[in-house]
């Protein structure tokens, strides 16, 4: 089972940034994967076993991306609402 959910902010090369999104795309851990307006390039979900899996998954498969320049990780820590529904 997945226990740990991580928002995954992507910094990309422009003329890279359609490769990175769907290599994103394709890799199992990824949820949904976003391309954005804003400071990041491309937003995903990522679920991992844990953070020791996530840091494996950031360092031997999103790091190595070509055209990947940065990223920046949100850790979910609770979950206050999901699919428009209030999570008691």
């Amino acid at each position: 089972m997945k226990s740990l959910t991580v928002v995954l902010n992507v910094f990309a090369e422009s003329k890279e940034l359609d490769k990175v999104a769907s290599t994103i795309a394709n890799l199992s851990e990824a949820i949904d994967v976003y391309e954005v307006t804003g400071e990041h390039d491309v937003v995903a979900l990522v679920e991992s076993e844990d953070i020791t899996s996530f840091r494996e998954f950031l360092k031997n498969k999103i790091l190595t991306i070509n055209g990947v320049k940065s990223t920046v990780t949100a850790v979910i820590m609770h979950t206050h609402k999901k699919d428009g529904k209030i999570v008691y």
